[in-house]
Order: C-alpha cells, then sequence, then structure tokens
C-alpha cells in the first residue's frame, strides 16, 4: 500500500486531502506542522511527501531541502504564495511538483499517481549511457538522439537540453538550470532562447514521429518532461 504523509497545517485542507487519499487505497498520515518532519521521513520512510510550504515549525523549502539529502522520495509542494520565485526555489530544491492553493483535491491525487507511475518507471541507463524514455534514445557522448528508432538531428544545445531533461523525468527544470546546462562556455542567453530550442525539439520529435509533448511547460517555472 503507498504510504503518502500530508504535511499541511491547515486542518480542513489535511481531513479533505487525508479522505482523498484514503479513497485511493492510500495509507495517510498527516503532520500539522514541520517541526519533526524530517526525522520523521528519515525513519518511516514514506512512499510520497505532500508539502505545504508554509508550515508552522519548519517551513517547506527548509524540510524539501533536507529531506532530499538523504532520499528521492517524490515531493508535491502545496502553496497559496504563487510568487514565482518561491515556486522556482521549491522546484530547483528538489520538489517533483507544486499545487497552487485553491485546489480540487481530485487533482492532488491526480498528481500523485502520475508522479508515483513515473518513479515506477525510471529511464533506462545501459552500460554506453545510453539515455531511454518513452520511446527517445540519447547518446550524450555520441551526440546522437532517436525518437522510435527514427534518428533526430539535433544540434549540440538541443541535445544537451534533452539529455539534461532526460536525467529526472519529472522534476521540473527553471530555465537558467536549463541554461547552465546547455551552454558550458558560461554565455548570457535569454529565457526566449531556451524556449526556442524547445519549440525545436519538440518539432524535431514530431517529425521523427516521436511523442513532442512529453516535453511539458510549466507556466513561470521552466519545463519538464512526462
Amino acid at each position: 500500500m503507498t504510504h503518502v504523509l500530508i504535511v499541511e497545517d491547515e486542518v480542513k485542507i489535511a481531513d479533505v486531502l487525508r479522505a482523498y487519499c484514503e479513497g485511493e487505497t492510500f495509507q495517510a498520515t498527516v503532520h500539522h506542522d514541520g517541526t519533526h518532519t524530517v526525522e520523521w521521513i528519515a525513519t518511516q520512510k514514506p512512499d510520497f511527501v505532500v508539502l505545504d510550504l508554509m508550515l508552522p515549525g519548519k517551513d517547506g523549502l527548509t524540510i524539501c531541502r533536507e529531506v532530499r539529502q538523504f532520499s528521492n522520495v517524490p515531493i508535491l509542494m502545496l502553496t497559496a504564495r504563487v510568487d514565482e520565485i518561491d515556486c522556482l526555489l521549491g522546484l530547483e530544491l528538489g520538489a517533483d511538483d507544486y499545487v497552487c492553493k485553491p485546489f480540487s483535491p481530485r487533482e492532488v491525487v491526480a498528481r500523485i499517481k502520475t508522479i508515483m507511475r513515473r518513479a515506477s518507471m525510471p529511464i533506462v541507463k545501459t552500460e554506453t549511457n545510453l539515455l531511454k524514455f518513452d520511446g527517445l534514445c540519447v547518446d550524450p557522448e555520441k551526440f546522437i538522439c532517436t525518437a522510435n528508432d527514427v534518428a533526430v538531428d539535433l544540434t549540440p544545445v538541443e541535445l544537451r537540453i534533452l539529455a539534461h531533461l532526460l536525467h529526472q523525468p519529472g522534476r521540473v527544470f527553471s530555465r537558467d538550470a536549463i541554461i547552465q546546462a546547455a551552454y558550458d562556455d558560461h554565455r548570457i542567453v535569454s529565457d526566449r532562447t531556451v524556449d526556442s530550442h524547445v519549440k525545436n525539439l519538440r518539432r524535431k520529435i514530431d517529425e521523427a514521429g516521436g511523442n513532442a509533448e512529453m516535453i511539458r511547460s510549466i507556466y513561470g517555472v521552466g519545463y519538464k518532461l512526462e
């Protein structure tokens, strides 16, 4: 049984989320503050964490940062603060996704199921360091990419961007993180440049018969592969 930890200080929200999780036959545990959450995760090892950003005792960003020192447990952040920097910071600290309040509890449960499904089907790294996901295959060393065994002609920057996303499907990467991965000469490029590269990536994958929609845009943050 999937064990979901819900860390939410608003009792009504926590109770509703617990009820919906249990309706999906998940085991649900609730914390109303973050004081002992990190230690609890370390000892109890839940399968998933739903983590509010603003918590008494210890805030969600601090919890996320500390948990990522020892665990890759999937983390879905809840926030009423839609400020782009807060969302971006949470994701760069290692959260897998976020949902802004107010939200539908059905949406949260759907996100949990989607992220858990991705976690159970990670990318495949072969002896030759190939990266594979949903019909895509990338060899970063040889700069080769195929979609369903059809060659995709990518530029070096496009291939680096795709390989970066392939290393952690489901994780949202900011445009700054993508820029750092794509350009090894630390040049200054704009967010629009990243968007243009992603647009070209989608077009080329689609032309090769691959699933271009797997590269998802996350408004105000960046991109992820799913």
